[in-house]
């Protein structure tokens, strides 16, 4: 999937303003205080330097009827614009899919990359503003990261932030939210982000292994299945 800029519209894309992007913000000064300790007692790091930390959180937005609804998709690049403080970037299909009419070229979503200070309130706003807002929310998943350190999650509404009106806006789309992390294990990006507010299930105490049974072989000599 290629990306393109966003061109500017008539209507403003609210953004954060350069001096409020470059003050530290809290969740970072909590982290450099009171998690760096925290990780390195625990996992034992000899060096600030290996202690996990919050690389880029990607927020990605799909729409099939991106080249059709012309209005929707300025609709979404403000929404996201507004939730994120940072203008968004078109992406565009790689390649030609006739069973879903997708034309190579075609811009089938947005999509953000978010870094330092705005990474950080990002995430603190999606962790305590957010995340109370989802209906019926008993935790997050923590079986969500991806074997190498980062954490997935999506969005069924964008209405769940507070930026964001349903009234106003009508038509909800989903969202997904992909957190990167410097950690080498599953288990350190779990702790990294428990400690910063993450609200994970109750009762559980980190990324699990499924273990898939071993298939049993037909043993044509026996009639059934062998060891």
């Amino acid at each position: 999937m290629v990306v393109a800029p966003v061109r500017a519209t008539a209507t403003a894309i609210p953004t954060i303003e350069k001096a409020d992007a470059e003050t530290v913000h809290r969740l970072k000064a909590r982290y450099l205080e009171k998690i760096v300790p925290a990780l390195s007692e625990e996992f034992g790091y000899t060096n600030v330097h290996e202690v996990p930390k919050l690389e880029k959180i990607v927020v990605n937005c799909g729409m099939g009827d991106a080249s059709q609804n012309k209005k929707g998709l300025e609709s979404v690049i403000g929404e996201l614009a507004r939730i994120t403080g940072q203008k968004p970037v078109k992406t565009m299909a790689k390649n030609a899919v006739a069973n879903f009419k997708i034309r190579e070229g075609q811009t089938v979503g947005v999509m953000i990359t978010l870094r330092k200070n705005l990474m950080y309130s990002f995430l603190d706003r999606l962790i305590n503003l957010a995340l109370p807002r989802v209906r019926d929310f008993q935790g997050v998943n923590s079986n969500s990261f991806d074997g190498n350190g980062n954490f997935s999650m999506g969005f069924r509404e964008q209405s769940v932030f507070p930026e964001i009106s349903y009234d106003a806006f009508g038509t909800q789309r989903g969202m997904d939210v992909c957190i990167s992390t410097t950690a080498r294990t599953d288990k350190e990006a779990y702790r990294l982000l428990a400690l910063m507010g993450m609200p994970f299930k109750e009762g559980t105490t980190g990324p699990t292994v499924a273990i898939k049974k071993k298939k049993k072989r037909f043993d044509p000599k026996k009639g059934k299945g062998g060891g």
